[in-house]
């Protein structure tokens, strides 16, 4: 191994600790792994920026820009609503629809805009089925995984591997090239999904109370002012009772008279019932201090807490939401949305103390407080996917019926070679915001820039791992075990390593990196072994696109993992023999579908 290389792998493998470990954010620990080839001379500066220019990179955007205008419609829900509401009573049979139409969906658009519309739907099924949310969320994020698999654009990995091959002089990916390994993927996961996993997962997941769920009941109490407080004649702002005590007045009950909103402005009284989130540790303080009067030791429920006027719902942060690196004191939460988080699960943790300051990530589940007259507005807020039983029904804005056309033209035309699916997109895009279908803004907010920058930044790692040797020296160790097997069978026995590395590689770092990483490689063990490259390239899409074993392994994994009060545990247990399966499959099919020897 020459110097180069080691070195080489040295900062390649102290920027996968990075991403292991969650030091900074994906986007910013590419950035820097990219800066540092560009400083030690890997790189010039037009090689170091290429990847921003890259077609991939702004096909991806503007699929994201079009997924978010036909999200806008309300199409794909009442699509979906009406295909689960055929199964009536039948579990098995609703169950499949449902998953079968997610994974569909996510065929064509983005899936984590398919999880982030179906996680509301499977927490209706729970309850119509009395089943934990928990035996459905993780078949839901798997579906929308393996559904992404059907074709070209229903995964940024199939596009990035599309563009980059094509910069190799191979022949791009074709739209529906995907569909034949990808429907085995469809029927065999729906069948795990429905008769494995449920059996696998525990209920865990609480259907009738979300402070139950989110054990907030010690966090939750009432308090009477007394008639020598403080507190008599002012309001809970002018006595900063929220910035004193990291105490937060959700409801005021006076004369059984209830208010739910504007009530740090109120002027308080005595016998005044102060409904309050806080930490016990604060309500013991509150109490001595304002000469209030802690009513209750039994701690309030769910029922007891909202009362008529309110409701206690979960709010999921979708990628692209504006409230992502914001704390809730910056965003002014409870004015902007006329509601308060109680509480925020993250990867399987609920924060409940100082989450004023917790600065919010994608994927978060905040269990809001809000008053009725503000949940529709809530409902709507593109920032927050509400995650509740909702009214579903089409929103008939200005040229709507265009969002929804517009992606299986784009599909039709590239299929077809009447112009490229970039010209496509951007042609798409561009004529709903002239006819005012989405606005700019709407289109700035639908992309996920941190994906943008993690592509773009880590498309040129792909040209130091061929130029460096790396991608040879990791071909011919793949080879080489393959060749422990008789030589016939080392082009299989060389696949069936790639896809398996590709897909460990994707759970501890992105699908893209992996997939970027891994592409000189396979093309490196194709030139070596002298078959054809393409089964080889089809490999690392597939691998790259389907880890299940992991919550980071892909982002509808994190999505999922609040909603469904999950533990790490629980995606090993239930995603590591799916893996497995995939594993197998694709070892025997891939080489069927794109043969080493063609023609």
């Amino acid at each position: 191994m020459s110097l180069e290389i080691f070195l080489f792998l040295l900062i390649l493998g102290a920027a996968f600790l990075l991403f292991v470990f969650e030091v900074f954010p994906i986007d910013v620990t590419a950035l820097t792994l990219l800066t540092v080839l560009f400083l030690v001379g890997y790189l010039d500066v037009g090689e170091a920026i290429s990847g921003f220019s890259n077609k991939a990179v702004l096909t991806v955007a503007a699929m994201l820009v079009l997924s978010r205008a036909l999200v806008k419609t309300g199409f794909l829900e009442v699509f979906a609503d009406q295909l689960s509401s055929l199964a009536g009573k039948n579990i098995w049979l609703g169950l499949s629809i449902f998953l079968l139409a997610a994974s569909l969906i996510s065929g064509f658009i983005n899936n984590t805009a398919t999880v982030a519309i179906f996680i509301p739907l499977a927490l209706q099924l729970s309850q119509r089925f009395q089943i934990s949310p928990s035996k459905i969320l993780i078949p839901l994020s798997y579906a929308a995984i393996y559904g992404g698999t059907l074709t070209l654009i229903g995964t940024s990995t199939n596009l990035l591997v599309s563009s980059v091959v094509e910069d190799y002089g191979i022949q791009p990916l074709g739209m529906f090239e995907f569909a034949g390994m990808g429907l085995i993927f469809l029927i065999t996961g729906t069948i795990y999904n429905l008769w494995v996993v449920p059996k696998i997962l525990p209920s865990r997941a609480a259907v009738s109370s979300l402070t139950r769920s989110y054990h907030m009941s010690p966090y939750l109490t009432e308090f009477k002012v007394a008639e020598n407080s403080p507190l008599i004649g002012v309001s809970c702002m002018d006595r900063g009772v929220n910035e004193n005590y990291d105490i937060t007045i959700l409801a005021l009950i006076r004369d059984k008279q209830r208010y739910d909103s504007d009530i740090r402005n109120i002027k308080l009284q005595k016998g005044d019932i102060l409904l309050s989130r806080g930490t016990f540790k604060n309500f013991l303080r509150f109490r001595e201090e304002e000469k209030v009067l802690l009513l209750t030791e039994v701690k309030m429920s769910q029922t007891e807490l909202t009362g008529d006027e309110s409701v206690i719902i979960e709010g999921l942060i979708p990628p692209g939401s504006s409230l992502i690196g914001k704390s809730l004191k910056e965003l002014d939460f409870r004015n902007k949305f006329g509601a308060f988080v109680l509480a925020i699960r993250r990867e399987g943790k609920t924060l409940r103390e100082k989450i004023a300051h917790i600065v919010l990530h994608f994927a978060d589940t905040l269990l809001i407080f809000v008053p009725k007259s503000n949940l529709s507005a809530l409902d709507k807020n593109p920032d927050i996917a509400v995650l509740q039983e909702h009214e579903i029904s089409l929103h008939k804005t200005r040229f709507w019926w265009l969002a929804i056309a517009i992606i299986p033209l784009i599909m039709i035309s590239a299929t077809l070679g009447i112009i490229e699916i970039l010209g496509a997109a951007i042609v798409g895009v561009v004529i709903l915001l002239l006819v005012r279908s989405l606005n700019i803004q709407e289109a700035y907010r639908s992309i996920d820039w941190s994906v943008i920058v993690l592509i773009a930044a880590f498309i040129p790692v792909g040209i130091v791992v061929e130029r460096t040797g790396t991608a040879d020296l990791i071909g011919s160790g793949i080879i080489n075990l393959g060749a422990l097997f008789k030589p016939e069978f080392a082009p299989y026995a060389s696949l069936s390593i790639l896809y398996l590395v590709a897909v460990l590689m994707t759970s501890i770092m992105s699908n893209n990196s992996a997939a970027i990483v891994l592409i000189p490689v396979a093309l490196s063990i194709g030139n070596q072994l002298g078959v054809d490259i393409r089964p080889f390239i089809f490999t690392i899409c597939f691998g790259a696109s389907t880890s299940f074993m992991t919550p980071m392994g892909y982002q509808t994994n994190l999505m999922v993992y609040g909603p469904g009060s999950y533990r790490f545990g629980d995606f090993v247990k239930a995603g590591a023999p799916l893996n497995v399966l995939f594993w197998l499959l694709a070892t025997i099919f891939i080489p069927m579908i794109w043969p080493f020897y063609p023609g």
